[in-house]
């Protein structure tokens, strides 16, 4: 049996841009993907803490150092520039996986850079 935890998040970061005709995705600067270990294309859920909403895309790699979260696509329906989101992924572990597993949590501060 395996279960879905959560395998790592960006906290609190700011969208600093949408763009509707975009294709889809959720663009973020690569040095946070890096830190908060979110691969390219990878699965990520946001979470608007401004207006509540939530949604499933894939991240895609911003300029590094840029602090950019890009709602991309139909999605930018559901954020705005401003808006504090949550970004999280999940990975499935075995029960033997679970007693070890820790979550990355990257906080980030009002410019989008680690705190």
């Amino acid at each position: 049996m395996v279960r879905r935890f959560l395998k790592s998040k960006i906290h609190r970061a700011r969208v600093t841009r949408t763009d509707l005709d975009y294709t889809g995705s959720l663009t973020v600067d690569r040095d946070l993907l890096d830190a908060a270990d979110i691969a390219t294309n990878e699965q990520v859920d946001v979470y608007n803490v401004t207006t509540g909403s939530r949604f499933t895309t894939y991240a895609i790699e911003g300029e590094r150092g840029s602090g950019t979260i890009g709602v991309n696509g139909a999605a930018a329906h559901l954020a705005s520039v401003g808006d504090l989101v949550i970004i999280a992924t999940y990975c499935d572990l075995t029960e033997d996986e679970v007693t070890g597993h820790r979550p990355k949590v990257l906080l980030v501060d009002e410019n989008n850079l680690p705190a």
